[in-house]
């Protein structure tokens, strides 16, 4: 038994909230009652925390690293087709394994030049996952994205939704987030694709309470390189048939022919408008045709024709 006085220490110290968790059976009733207050500062596993977990994916890291290993180059988003149902169990498959926990929900980040892209819209209405948006700029490079993943983690282990976290990322930047998690008693695992030790910072890895490297078939098991992707916009002939020269609008059928399947049911999804990636090979085989940039009447001419060509064309 405890003596009186090492008693009314232990109740002492939970008052002002640093309780060591070496000692949880001893506290008065009283005291028990309050860890909810005082949280992540000393409570146990399992007590006043959600035993939850959540998965924070960095959609760039995962597009890049997983094309390099299935194609052996880094491929374009065009060029790859992710099962998204696949991919999503696959990874809360991996959240339960690692932390024996039940899932809270799944957060998809990617960065984005002109909007929502369709993927991003389905895999919002999609249940237990939240997507968050950073941008992309000219470079072609992310911004925003590691502040949004700092900032979930921090908030959701803050705030004692999760016990454990399960990251797919590969950029150093998140190592602050890792470890304010870790400081309020958040088990962090670091989930990278093979070889995971070239493409994850090394300090990020080192941070992490656990490692987890996916293999190539793994990652083949929800992410693939579609068959005919367009490397280039159609080549289009200066003249007809019969001789006549050409002009840009000319180049909306050929376009719309060399469409892949998988391009060709984003365009017709897409109603009114043309997808941006498809829109770039399409006003570039138009001034290849016309030898120089178009003009705004003839941008709005082509995507017109373009889009009939699109719907006309045999499955």
């Amino acid at each position: 038994m405890l003596s009186a006085a090492f008693t009314e220490h232990l109740t002492d110290v939970a008052r002002h909230g640093y309780l060591l968790r070496a000692c949880p059976n001893y506290l008065p009733e009283w005291a028990a009652a309050t860890w909810g207050l005082y949280g992540p500062f000393f409570l146990p596993r399992g007590e006043g925390r959600m035993d939850r977990v959540a998965i924070f994916i960095d959609a760039g890291y995962l597009f890049a690293q997983g094309s390099t290993l299935i194609a052996g180059r880094k491929l374009k988003r065009s060029e790859t087709k992710l099962d998204e149902a696949k991919a999503l169990s696959f990874f809360e498959t991996i959240a339960k394994h690692v932390s024996g926990l039940p899932l809270l929900r799944t957060y998809w980040y990617d960065g984005t030049s002109s909007g929502p892209s369709p993927v991003h819209f389905s895999l919002a209405f999609r249940h237990n996952i939240k997507v968050r948006l950073g941008i992309v700029n000219s470079h072609g490079e992310q911004k925003g994205v590691d502040s949004l993943i700092i900032s979930d983690l921090m908030n959701l282990s803050r705030n004692r939704a999760i016990a454990d976290a399960v990251l797919v990322t590969g950029d150093e930047d998140i190592r602050v987030g890792v470890q304010q998690a870790q400081e309020v008693g958040v088990r962090v695992h670091l989930v990278g694709l093979e070889p995971a030790a070239t493409n994850q910072s090394l300090l990020l890895r080192q941070e992490a309470d656990t490692l987890r490297e996916l293999s190539k078939a793994e990652i083949q098991g929800f992410l693939t390189q579609v068959v005919s992707p367009i490397h280039a916009a159609p080549a289009v002939p200066a003249t007809g048939a019969l001789g006549a020269k050409l002009g840009p609008l000319d180049a909306a059928e050929p376009t719309a022919l060399g469409l892949s399947k998988l391009d060709l049911e984003r365009v017709l999804k897409s109603a009114s408008s043309v997808p941006p990636d498809v829109d770039r090979q399409l006003l570039a085989a138009a001034r290849a045709v016309k030898g120089a940039s178009l003009e705004s009447q003839e941008k709005r001419e082509l995507r017109k024709r373009f889009l009939a060509a699109c719907k006309a064309r045999p499955p």
